[in-house]
């Protein structure tokens, strides 16, 4: 099974403290698209004790991670990172099918799904 989306080390670090922090060591990471935002779409990403059976499920850096097979396409090539900065930090998604997305980054549309646009 081909990887879906590709978790940066910088960014399976940040997620490690995360569960650790959180006490999710024995949850999953799952990486998720929704309906909504300016462009229609967002990511999701958060911790998950069950898998569902429309899942898949892939590893990355020790990491268990979470993709519902409806999601795989749109996600297809995606590239979670962490950056970080004078201002701060946070994760970046850098998704190749994403065709527009909002001012703030944090929605998009691909060429085959739009999702549910908000007003914003």
């Amino acid at each position: 099974m081909t990887q879906v989306v590709e978790i940066t080390e910088a960014a399976s670090y940040q997620v490690k403290e995360m569960m650790r922090h959180n006490e999710e060591e024995d949850s999953y990471l799952r990486v998720a698209v929704n309906g909504g935002g300016c462009s229609g779409l967002t990511y999701g990403m958060g911790f998950e004790k069950e898998k569902s059976p429309e899942d898949d499920e892939y590893e990355q850096f020790g990491i268990p991670i979470l993709i519902a097979r409806e999601d795989a396409p749109i996600l297809q090539g995606t590239v979670v990172d962490y950056k970080q900065s004078l201002m701060g930090g946070g994760f970046t998604i850098n998704n190749p099918n994403a065709i527009a997305s909002c001012g703030c980054g944090t929605s998009f549309r691909t060429a085959k799904k739009t999702g549910t646009p908000e007003n914003c």
